[in-house]
């Protein structure tokens, strides 16, 4: 997949919303192959996210895999700071409004799943 390696911000806090398994750790590895594995550049992309702005990790997985899931998160220090599990599979929709000054106020990336191609986020103080 052929995409632009960062993504601009405003210089406001941010919510980050993520996907766990496809995007951060491989998909269904806690069941394929008995344990979780981070994807590469997941831990580096996690670090890059200023340590003012929140992270909400979203899973389809059961909510009885949630202490083995935050304990290999903890492990690993993946931060975040709400962790929602037994998400329907299906789109996630996210609506927000503009901001008065015209800010887009959300933003959509889909990677392809596995592959670990994160973004770097630019914080643009001038926007």
């Amino acid at each position: 997949m052929n995409r632009a390696k960062e993504i601009v911000l405003s210089s406001l806090g941010h919510t980050w919303i993520l996907d766990l398994d496809g995007t951060l750790v491989k998909h269904n590895g806690y069941k394929i192959d008995g344990a979780d594995s981070l994807l590469n550049g997941a831990r580096s992309f996690i670090d890059s996210i200023p340590a003012e702005d929140y992270i909400i990790i979203l899973t389809s997985r059961k909510e009885k895999y949630r202490n083995i899931t935050e304990r290999f998160l903890q492990e690993n220090y993946i931060r975040y700071d709400a962790l929602i599990f037994d998400i329907p599979y299906g789109e996630r929709i996210v609506i927000n409004d503009c901001k008065p000054g015209g800010l887009i106020t959300s933003i959509a990336i889909n990677m392809e799943r596995d592959q670990g191609e994160f973004m770097k986020p630019v914080i643009n103080r001038q926007l």
